[in-house]
C-alpha cells in the first residue's frame, strides 16, 4: 500500500487572489488612523503573514498602540468588504479542478495561512471548497509564518510523513516555513513574490500553473 501524501496550500496569492481586499483594507485603516499609507507594493509584500506581524513589518516605526489601532481598523473594513461581493477573492485559474483531482486520488489536503480561522472558512465556503481539506491552520492557532508550527500541526493531524508532504505557496514565507518543517516546497509564480525570490529561499519546485502540481505530487 502506498504511503499517504499531504498537500498544504497557502491561501491568499495561491488559492485566491485576495490582494484587493487586503490593500483596500490597509489603505482605509491608514487613512482612518491618520497614518501615511505605505503603498500597494509594500502591502502586497506582507500578504501571507499574520495581521499583527504584517502591520508591524509594514509600519516598523510606529508604536504598539498605533499598530493595534491599525489592526482594528483593518479588520473592521475587511469584514465590511466581505459583506459586499465575493468576487474580491476570486480563485486562480484551475484551482478548483486541481483540488478535486488531488482529492480523488486519495491525497490529503490542508491549508496553512495568515488568515484568521473565520476568514479562511468563509473563503472556502464561498467557493464551495470547505469539504476538501482535512486540516486547517491559521494565524489564530499560534505563531505565524515562517514559523513551522502550522505545518507541524498538519503533520500531526494527518500522520503523513515529512517527505510525503508538499507546502504550496507564493511567498518566501511559505518556502522558509517548509524548509524549517522539513517538507517539500512548491513555489507558485502567479502570486505576490517573484520567482527568483522563491528560488533563493530554497523552493524545491516552481510551477507556473496549478495543473502542474497534480502531476508533480502523483509522481
Amino acid at each position: 500500500m502506498s504511503e499517504l501524501k499531504l498537500v498544504i496550500f497557502d491561501c491568499d496569492g495561491t488559492l485566491v487572489d485576495g490582494q484587493h481586499l487586503i490593500i483596500s483594507s490597509m489603505k482605509r485603516a491608514s487613512k482612518n488612523c491618520k497614518i501615511p499609507y505605505a503603498g500597494d507594493e509594500a502591502v502586497r509584500r506582507i500578504v501571507g503573514l499574520s495581521l499583527p506581524e504584517a502591520i508591524s513589518k509594514t509600519y516598523p516605526k510606529l508604536s504598539a498602540g498605533d499598530h493595534e489601532l491599525l489592526r482594528t481598523e483593518f479588520i473592521n473594513h475587511f469584514q465590511y468588504l466581505r459583506t459586499l461581493d465575493d468576487k474580491h477573492e476570486p480563485l486562480y485559474d484551475g484551482i478548483r479542478e486541481a483540488i478535486i483531482a488531488l482529492e480523488k486520488t486519495g491525497i490529503l489536503l490542508g491549508v496553512a495561512t495568515g488568515k484568521s480561522t473565520r476568514g479562511l472558512k468563509n473563503t472556502l465556503k464561498i467557493h464551495g471548497l470547505e469539504d476538501y481539506f482535512v486540516t486547517l491552520n491559521t494565524a489564530d492557532d499560534g505563531p505565524g509564518k515562517p514559523d513551522p508550527s502550522m505545518i507541524n500541526v498538519a503533520l500531526a493531524d494527518t500522520g503523513v510523513l515529512q517527505q510525503n508532504t508538499f507546502m504550496v505557496g507564493d511567498t518566501t514565507y511559505d518556502m522558509q516555513m517548509a524548509a524549517l518543517a522539513g517538507v517539500r516546497s512548491v513555489g507558485v509564480t502567479w502570486g505576490y513574490h517573484e520567482k527568483h525570490e522563491l528560488i533563493s529561499c530554497g523552493a524545491n519546485h516552481i510551477i507556473g500553473h496549478i495543473s502542474e502540481l497534480v502531476e508533480l505530487v502523483q509522481d
